[in-house]
């Protein structure tokens, strides 16, 4: 999916564009109102992050005048008008959502998320395969050639989060935030041992390898190409 981040101050946009790109999303990055609304009302985005104080014109004029052109462009406001009135002028504008500043990197993925949920409504899989290893998401079973394989509970949502975006790299950031709610740190193996846990039960005993390293970079499942 293609974001779009309307945010005047440098590091904060910095920071969030290298984070969502981490986090496997396309990135563009415009630092006033007035370039915000020309990408958002030209551009093909799926979701704009949008602050409030912008030099040019404000991010409530970049809400309405999106709204007037009856684009429904699902928009997240991101700022650090944290005021109960600013909150509900926001989504009375019409805004997804509403974050305040300063806020966790693992919320906003869990907003942007639930965002595009709320958006497409489409009904998700139950059943996810990749070569003959499979997860029931149901019966919460998980099995490879037939056999029945003893996760854990965090162990088969990791395992889930790796089926879902199969072809991925994944980095050790995302899958912190995303697992463990924490923000990674480089001295921590906890990523390394859990995803090492899962690689046994998944990979030892069964060809091919699905789940691999990627040096420097991350975690990736997927079936080898012939």
């Amino acid at each position: 999916m293609k974001i779009l981040i309307v945010e005047d101050e440098p590091k904060a946009g910095e920071y969030l564009r290298q984070g969502l790109r981490e986090a496997g999303y396309f990135i563009e990055l415009t630092r006033n109102g007035v370039d915000g609304l020309h990408e958002a009302t030209e551009g093909d985005y799926g979701l704009v992050i949008l602050d409030v104080n912008l030099p040019g014109i404000d991010g409530w004029s970049v809400l309405s005048s999106l709204r007037r052109k009856k684009r429904q462009l699902p928009v997240l406001f991101l700022t650090a008008n944290d005021s109960v009135e600013d909150r509900v002028k926001g989504l009375e504008l019409g805004a997804d959502d509403y974050l305040v500043k300063p806020f966790s990197f693992s919320e906003l993925l869990a907003r942007i998320k639930s965002i595009m949920r709320r958006g497409h409504q489409v009904q998700e899989a139950t059943l996810l395969q990749v070569a003959d290893l499979q997860l029931d998401l149901v019966r919460r079973r998980a099995a490879r050639s037939g056999k029945r394989l003893d996760l854990t509970a965090k162990e088969f949502g990791l395992l889930e989060l790796f089926m879902r975006r199969r072809g991925e790299v994944l980095p050790r950031t995302l899958i912190a935030s995303l697992m463990w709610d924490i923000n990674f740190d480089s001295e921590s193996n906890v990523i390394v041992v859990a995803v090492g846990r899962l690689r046994a039960k998944i990979d030892d005993g069964f060809s091919p390898k699905l789940l691999k390293t990627v040096r420097g970079m991350g975690y990736v499942l997927d079936e080898p190409e012939p």
